[in-house]
């Protein structure tokens, strides 16, 4: 059951996740300030494994309006990726990565969609980077979705394609800043039942 096996985590294991956060982390932060060509700070304040339900509270409760971009990893870990954003962060990022100034983006436009799906692409492809590189394996993400509602909206419309593959969630809450701005992003990664035992195993931290 992945409900036992998540929650009996020990600080070793939850370290090491940490630490995969924090090369993620690393990595999309060099990422984006390449995008949009201004220095970016990334810090991952905390890890943690949480129920699926409790997911719209991480993000100030079930009525806050996020951005949210949903992808699938395919690999010997199966698992689904879920990227958060509060709209305001969402449309401060779309500010940014069109040169605009910070309050101008209101409503998103299919330009702007792209660039927080590109974004969201990134970001997954710099946490999988790390995963890969710690536990050697191949995973490679589907093309990602956008949806911009509810926190608890996105989060039951997932939870339906997820049926009951993954019920806890690793929570990677991730800040950017740049020039003392800040943007708060949750990164959340849903393994399918055995994924997270397959990862832990391949970076020998399996108790």
């Amino acid at each position: 059951m992945l409900s036992e096996e998540v929650t009996k985590l020990s600080s070793l294991q939850l370290d090491a996740l940490r630490e995969i956060g924090n090369v993620g982390a690393g990595n999309a932060a060099t990422a984006l300030s390449q995008i949009i060509n201004k220095k970016i700070d990334m810090t991952v304040p905390q890890v943690a494994i949480l129920p699926l339900g409790e997911v719209p509270d991480v993000v100030g409760g079930p009525e806050t309006m996020v951005a949210g971009v949903f992808l699938r990893v395919f690999g010997p870990a199966p698992s689904s990726i879920l990227f958060l954003l509060p709209r305001e962060s969402a449309m401060y990022l779309v500010d940014m990565l069109m040169g605009r100034d910070r309050g101008v983006t209101q409503a998103l436009d299919a330009m702007d969609e792209s660039a927080l799906l590109e974004i969201g692409n990134i970001l997954a492809g710099a946490y999988l980077n790390a995963l890969s590189y710690f536990t050697k394996f191949t995973l490679l993400p589907s093309i990602p979705a956008l949806a911009m509602d509810m926190a608890g909206a996105i989060l039951s419309v997932i939870l339906i394609q997820l049926g009951a593959l993954g019920d806890h969630a690793l929570v990677i809450e991730t800040e950017f800043s740049t020039e003392g701005d800040g943007v708060k992003g949750h990164f959340f990664l849903i393994p399918d039942p055995g994924s997270l035992s397959t990862i832990l195993a391949a970076i020998g931290v399996k108790e």
